[in-house]
């Protein structure tokens, strides 16, 4: 008899919550495979770990970490570690377990998996931030691995944090592995083009929604939620296709200019202090954000953004979930009912975690594609697997969430069937 989770107790639009009831709806479209549906309701292992470090004025300070594998049926884990006061164990299994999708999704030979600490790195010297770094590494060392799980950048993370946590797990193992690790500074092994990866992924999957839409980009109004490495590069290559951004909101504020905010002066802004302030717009109330007359918009910010009274008052008519889990379901079914399009996380912003496949393939044959290459690998598969998720969408008469969903799961249930239970 199957019995629920103990250690977590999810609410119906918590973030595991939301991924429960994803994994519910496409039951029905697996046949066979659902028998071993209780397998995506599952981590495979969960692992909280206590990170204390000596702060700059001598304290003891204690953080807690958390890395999560959801399934490695396909292949190792690989999902970033993110920095942030609001970490949960739960978040990072529901985040585990949409990786576990999304890499299914696009057909990469991985599992799911994720990390966190709950600390606001704001808070902390560069001297702690390392310190923090490499403690945790340490921690959870014991089940990673450029063969069991290979984490990356996420939210509050960076290069340099990859290089310091390549750098104690190679010191821990007495070898350079360079393929513990995703996201890395180039001089270290880090691939090009991984940077704008993910923001990209959202531009490509975008254009071919807007094209299957009829939405010319020409003039098409873009409103952006989050303005860190994914929003503000989706929107600097939605700009450069004559779109024109005329919303966005950060952690400062939101800025709105209908006739289109000047990219080549926000983006350094916004990589300096945030967006507001910013010149070339009038600031609006953030609440405002989701009433604003637009074509197209990319929450590119946290999990949870668009509740069911933010989706009955979009006027956008298509949605790119830059974010993981933007969207709660009780939204999903009114945007749907709306006819507005959504492209779901799993598949919109899984160009990220495709180029990062792209450098660990690179760095265990220590051989390295130029720029164009690694742009032109992204767009074919993520072309190719959007085609595959439509192609479901429309036999079925089903979401594009729910899918890519049905993609994803039967190829990760059909794994778990081949490989049987062992002993």
């Amino acid at each position: 008899m199957n019995q629920p989770l103990s250690y977590v107790h999810p609410t119906a639009n918590s973030p595991w919550g939301t991924y429960l009831s994803q994994v519910d709806r496409v039951l029905p479209y697996l046949g066979h495979l659902a028998r071993w549906s209780e397998t995506l309701k599952r981590p495979k292992r969960a692992l909280i770990v206590d990170v204390p470090i000596e702060m700059d004025d001598g304290r003891i300070a204690h953080f807690e970490g958390y890395r999560v594998q959801h399934n490695l049926s396909r292949g190792p884990g690989k999902g970033g570690v993110r920095f942030h006061p609001d970490v949960t164990l739960e978040e990072v299994m529901a985040l585990s377990a949409w990786m576990t999708v999304k890499c299914a999704a696009v057909n990469l030979p991985y599992g799911g998996a994720k990390g966190g600490i709950r600390v606001d790195p704001k808070l902390l010297s560069q001297q702690e931030l390392e310190k923090v770094t490499r403690r945790y590494t340490s921690e959870i060392g014991v089940i990673i691995g450029p063969q069991q799980d290979i984490p990356a950048p996420d939210v509050n993370t960076n290069a340099q944090i990859m290089a310091w946590m390549m750098d104690t797990y190679s010191m821990n193992t007495g070898t350079t592995a360079t393929g513990v690790v995703t996201g890395k500074p180039i001089h270290l092994g880090g691939s090009l083009g991984r940077v704008k990866a993910t923001g990209r992924g959202v531009f490509v999957t975008g254009r071919e929604a807007a094209r299957r839409l009829g939405l010319n980009l020409q003039g098409a109004r873009v409103a952006v939620q989050g303005f860190g490495n994914v929003g503000s590069v989706a929107a600097e290559l939605f700009a450069e296709a004559g779109a024109k951004i005329v919303a966005v909101q950060d952690h400062t504020g939101t800025i709105y200019n209908p006739n289109g905010l000047n990219m080549a002066q926000l983006l350094p802004q916004s990589r300096a202090k945030g967006v507001a302030g910013f010149a070339g717009a009038e600031a609006i109330a953030d609440e405002e954000f989701w009433d604003l007359p637009v074509d197209i918009l990319i929450p590119a910010a946290l999990e949870g953004q668009i509740t069911a009274a933010r989706a009955q008052r979009l006027k956008a008519r298509l949605v790119l979930e830059g974010a993981n889990g933007p969207t709660v379901p009780e939204a999903d079914d009114i945007l749907a009912s709306r006819g507005v399009l959504v492209v779901p996380d799993v598949i919109c912003n899984a160009g990220g975690v495709t180029v990062s496949y792209f450098e660990w393939v690179q760095d265990f044959s220590s051989f390295f594609w130029d720029e164009d290459e690694i742009n032109q690998r992204l767009d074919r598969i993520m072309g190719n697997a959007l085609q595959q998720i439509w192609d479901t969408a429309d036999r079925h008469k089903i979401t594009l969430r729910t899918a890519t969903f049905a993609v994803a799961c039967e190829r990760i249930l059909t794994a778990r069937q081949e490989r049987g239970l062992y002993p």
